[in-house]
């Protein structure tokens, strides 16, 4: 009897143990609601203020929480801006040196200043939030707290009273005055303060007014007195009227539009940092970078640094209605179902942060994750390569339906060159120019970057010829007008690289028969500066570069870093060759011909462009593109300007990057793209599918418990009579019947 009750809760036990012995990070009811659930990759977001944030960690929450004036349309290709908190997409009108109007059609060369007066939609709310709570007198709530008032609340849904308010125009006002403050990093301040008028004094005149608040404050306390923006002027950045914003930029910058469609122009309420200015919240984490203040869509209801993030639907947002227009094949695609539905359509977005790849990835495969990463539209490449590499993965791929759409993106890798170095740079005088010249472009035709998406496919891309991906205005990838003619030519309507042999026929005009110099005979050796570990997971793509380098007997000498040594070396000139990747921070072509632009050299004037190119003809034609809006006019220029660089050769222009998200069956609407960030309100999730679908792919496995506990109740029984027979046993050891 004892052995069979043993048994029977060893055997309840196990069966306990099963139930709840799964790798699903979520909660078993979230299967059946209408949330979305997704990885972030190894860690927390760093900055939720719309001021700091800058990296790819924040943008699946900052988009999906505030509206910048404009944002791009989910479905058109090319990318088109259309307004979201502003009610249209403004056109500048500009003014003359004399101070007076000038035409639309003005040169840019004329224009002192461009006027933007950009129209707010009315109506819009911001989300629920203590900031705005008012008692019955109208004082606000929570603005007066004393030290040790903000008690065990560690979240702004603690507060006991919340409110909102109405988005006005003052909103963006403020949120553009921010970016001089000295409290937070600002990573845009240096590029508005060039642009925005009135910006880089007024930068000035806050750091002066800082000093004054914080004047005998030890430098190390996180409670710092309110800085109140409103206190003082701006001359780039007012509201004539409540819903009326006006931002004046010096000279004429057509890509100003764009900036419009980024978080660092989303409205920041001055009650919010009012609110987060008080004592002892910034101890307790209480701060716009863990908790933003938005008009979006969804809003912050959870932070478990490091862990877990929740995103709920705002109730206070209005709804704007799913795109009915899109891009050749999206209404086949089934795209367009939701024309004209009120967004967006999930009510929570769940983020789990995953450490690493492999669980991750086992995870999506058993439908926990609705998107494998939501922010990234690269993790779809190791799932079609791994269909490609197995059929057994591929039928299991087909059978769960996982989407995995790819494309080009607007994205580019590439190998540059120094052009400050003597030996692969510039040059000295007109024969050392030739000489180098040649030089790079044997090295452009050798480094074969067909090969290389076919040996790293999940890396891969579409080669290119030149520094324009496809999506861009002005650029011409894919098409025989685009081929660059120093590594590529046309056969039979083909493009087809290069042989080989006209990569040494350079080498032998530049002075480097068989890669020896033809003075001294010594062996040609490049350093190549890789701003990455050597890990065992890098060196296949280390070794690849030195043996394109050696197709023509250049030795190719690894100098592997970290990238702060790497930028130590930037700074000094140090360095060769080098690899480099460029994501557009906006589609527009001035956002990658600025990269080899001689006023933006990295060593000179710690701009971005790595290779330090200065060529007068490009720098020209630089100053006059990028005045000029998207026409002829501009496209001339800018095939002038690619046919410079291709054939000096600053880079070997590398790829065009594919991107692929991995999404699940049960997951509507998806349409990545990097520069779609506000995706969030626009999928929709089919909960009874993934229910269906999660019950058929992790059915539990039980006959190894149960031959596990077979054996220990086995076990189990031959213990017990034993211990019955040492029962009986006498102290002579006699058995007793």
């Amino acid at each position: 009897m004892a052995s069979m009750t043993v048994m029977a809760v060893f055997v309840s036990a196990c069966l306990t143990l099963l139930a709840g012995c799964n790798n699903n990070p979520q909660a078993s009811a979230i299967a059946a609601s209408n949330t979305l659930t997704t990885a972030v990759i190894e860690s927390s977001p760093r900055h939720l203020d719309p001021t700091a944030s800058y990296w790819n960690n924040d943008t699946p929450y900052t988009y999906q929480i505030y509206e910048p004036l404009y944002g791009y349309h989910y479905l058109k290709r090319p990318f088109v801006l259309e307004p979201k908190a502003a009610a249209a997409v403004a056109k500048p009108s500009f003014i003359g040196k004399d101070g007076k109007p000038l035409p639309d059609d003005a040169p840019g060369e004329l224009v002192a200043e461009s006027v933007y007066d950009i129209p707010i939609k009315q109506g819009i709310q911001f989300q629920p939030h203590p900031a705005f709570a008012k008692l019955p007198d109208g004082s606000y709530a929570y603005h007066a707290m004393k030290p040790g008032d903000v008690g065990k609340r560690r979240t702004p849904l603690e507060f006991e009273l919340s409110g909102t308010r109405e988005l006005v125009a003052e909103d963006f006002v403020y949120a553009l005055k921010r970016h001089a403050t000295t409290r937070i990093t600002t990573p845009i301040y240096g590029i508005f303060a060039e642009y925005v008028e009135g910006l880089k004094e007024y930068g000035d005149l806050i750091k002066t007014e800082d000093k004054k608040l914080r004047a005998g404050q030890d430098a190390a306390n996180l409670d710092k007195p309110f800085l109140d923006f409103r206190r003082w002027p701006m001359a780039g950045a007012t509201a004539p009227e409540k819903y009326l914003l006006r931002i004046r930029i010096k000279g004429k910058y057509p890509q100003w539009n764009y900036w419009m469609a980024m978080t660092f122009l989303a409205p920041v309420p001055w009650e919010a940092d009012a609110f987060y200015a008080q004592p002892g919240f910034g101890a307790v984490g209480l701060t716009l970078d863990m908790w933003p203040v938005g008009t979006g869509p969804y809003m912050m209801t959870e932070f478990i640094k490091d862990r877990r993030h929740v995103m709920k639907r705002n109730p206070n947002y209005r709804g704007e209605p799913y795109p009915c227009e899109g891009a050749p094949g999206d209404k086949e695609a089934g795209l367009l179902d939701d024309c004209g539905k009120r967004t967006p359509f999930i009510d929570t977005i769940v983020s789990t942060i995953e450490r690493e790849a492999v669980p991750q990835r086992a995870k999506f495969r058993q439908g926990y994750y609705d998107i494998e990463v939501f922010e990234r539209p690269d993790t779809g490449m190791d799932y079609l390569v791994g269909m490609q590499d197995s059929e057994q993965v591929r039928r299991e791929y087909l059978e769960k339906g996982f989407r995995l759409p790819k494309f080009p993106d607007v994205t580019s890798w590439l190998i540059g060159f120094n052009m400050q170095d003597p030996q692969i740079g510039h040059g000295d005088t007109p024969e050392h120019q030739v000489r180098n010249r040649k030089l790079r472009q044997a090295i452009s035709i050798a480094i074969d970057w067909e090969e290389y998406s076919k040996i790293f496919p999940k890396k891969g891309g579409e080669t290119a010829m030149g520094p324009l991906p496809d999506g861009i205005f002005g650029s011409k990838h894919n098409t025989l007008a685009g081929v660059n003619p120093v590594t590529h030519k046309v056969v039979d309507g083909k493009i087809v690289r290069r042989p080989i042999e006209d990569a040494k026929k350079l080498m032998t005009e530049a002075g480097y028969p068989n890669g020896r110099e033809t003075a001294t005979g010594k062996p040609v050796v490049i350093n190549y500066d890789f701003y990455a570990p050597a890990t065992p997971e890098r060196k296949p793509e280390i070794d690849w570069v030195v043996r394109q380098f050696a197709k023509i007997d250049i030795q190719l000498e690894v100098r592997a870093t970290d990238n702060n040594q790497f930028q130590d070396k930037v700074r000094k000139g140090n360095y060769q060759v080098f690899w480099l990747g460029w994501l557009a921070d906006y589609p527009d072509a001035e956002n990658f011909l600025f990269l080899l632009y001689g006023p933006n050299g990295k060593t000179k004037f710690d701009g971005e462009n790595t290779a330090n190119y200065a060529a007068p003809e490009y720098d020209k034609l630089f100053a006059q593109m990028k005045l000029l809006d998207d026409g002829p006019q501009k496209q001339a220029l800018i095939d002038k300007m690619v046919s410079v660089a291709q054939q000096d050769a600053p880079w070997s222009f590398g790829y065009f990057p594919y991107s692929s998200s991995a999404a699940q069956v049960w997951v509507k609407n998806l349409k990545p793209a990097v520069m779609i960030r506000d995706q969030g309100r626009y999928l929709r999730i089919d909960s009874a599918e993934r229910v269906k679908r999660l019950s058929t792919w992790n059915q539990p496995v039980w006959w190894p418990l149960i031959l596990i506990a077979a054996g220990i109740a086995a076990l189990v029984t031959v213990a017990v009579r034993s211990f019955r027979r040492r029962e009986r046993m006498n102290a002579r050891g006699e058995v007793l019947n």
